[in-house]
Formats: structure tokens, sequence, C-alpha cells
């Protein structure tokens, strides 16, 4: 496996590329460029990080359109991730917005939902987690998540961690757009920094919410 180097800006255009002309034929007219400046450059960075964070996965680009309307072929982006529990991990992406950072529970199941919901309304284990979301909101974290239009069954409307209630999953992330670095190392040293600096909130939610133990991998509504 080759050294990391950084990501080519080439693979911001193929990206850009890639949202008028999703389909198999221009694909494979283009897929040296993605292999080159797409696949090899995220394979070399996952090789750099998984000696502090554990296994990486490099995603397919192939979309699973079975139950989607939409059938274009291929992701818009290419993404990799540490997990760290089932729908859980270190997340970062590139695309035609750039490069992006992230962490957290990505994917809920309803186990992992009770267990979330009774750890958030905890009087010692909810409002550290409020203390950690703010704190990376406040450090220029996007905060996101799939969240319930209301709020869950019992909870009144002035509960003080109502916002963190409503949510189903829970990430924090960072983007950096195209910066002058993009193509350099300062990638790898940014993506470990802002790994760790979501260490916390990932030890929380393993520590509270864990691996499912559904087989089903069941939603809640």
């Amino acid at each position: 496996m080759s050294a990391f180097e950084g990501i080519p800006v080439a693979a911001v255009d193929f990206f850009a590329d890639l949202e008028t002309n999703n389909n198999r034929d221009w694909w494979a007219g283009n897929r040296g460029v993605y292999e080159a400046a797409v696949r090899a450059p995220m394979v070399a960075l996952a090789g750099e990080l998984e000696a502090e964070f554990g296994a990486l996965k490099v995603f397919r680009p192939n979309r699973d359109v079975r139950f989607s309307p939409d059938k274009t072929p291929y992701k818009n982006h290419q993404g990799l991730v540490a997990e760290t529990s089932s729908g859980m991990g270190w997340y970062a992406q590139i695309s035609a917005r750039g490069l992006m950072t992230a962490g957290g529970w990505y994917a809920g199941a309803p186990d992992q939902i009770d267990r979330y919901r009774a750890a958030v309304t905890d009087e010692c284990t909810g409002p550290a987690l409020h203390r950690l979301v703010a704190g990376l909101a406040d450090a220029d974290f996007d905060i996101d998540g799939e969240l319930l239009k209301t709020r869950p069954r019992g909870v009144g409307p002035d509960h003080p961690r109502l916002q963190l209630l409503r949510h189903k999953s829970l990430t924090a992330s960072r983007e950096y757009g195209v910066p002058e670095w993009l193509e350099t190392t300062e990638v790898l040293d940014r993506i470990r920094l802002d790994w760790r600096e979501l260490r916390p909130l990932m030890t929380w939610l393993a520590e509270h919410v864990g691996s499912t133990t559904r087989t089903d991998r069941g939603r809640r509504r």
C-alpha cells in the first residue's frame, strides 16, 4: 500500500462531474480517475489511521438502489469509517463539497434508542452528554442526527434536555471545503485531531448506548 500524500483536487472535480453524469457509461470512461484520485488516496489514508483508531472500511462506490426511488448507480462521495459499535464510528469523506470529518452514532436500532434516552434522562449521564455536545458545537462542529418531529412519549415540553431526547442518532461533523492543504499530508493531521476531539463523545456513546443486540436491526418510528 502506498503512503498517504494528500487527496488530489481531482477527487473533488471527479465528484462534481459525477453529479451531472451519474451513469455507468460515464463511470466506465472515468474509472481510472476514480481509482487514482479518489480510492487510492482514501485507502492510503485509512492505512495511516488504523493504528490509533482501529480497522477502517473504505466504502464501495456503488449505491444500493433496490429500495430507493433514486436509481443513480454511484455514490456522490467517497467515505471511510472506523466503526466502534454497531451504527457508531469515526468517519471522513471527500465529495464535490470537499473534505468532511465526523463521528458519532449514525444509525439507531430500537434497543440503542431506549438506552440512549435512559442515559439522557439520567441526572448524571444526561448533563455529561449535554456538556460534551455543547463543547463540540462551541468548537465549530455541526451537531446532527435523525430527530423526532416532537418529543418522545412521556417527556414533558419543559425537559431540560429535550433537544437531545429528540435524537434517534447523534453525530458531530466539520466541513473543510477544499483547503489549500488538501493535497498534502496535513489532511491526516486534521482528521486525527478532529477524531481525538470527538473521542469523549464516542466514549459516552459506547458506554451508554453500545451495540444493538437485535438481529433484525429494526428502526423505531
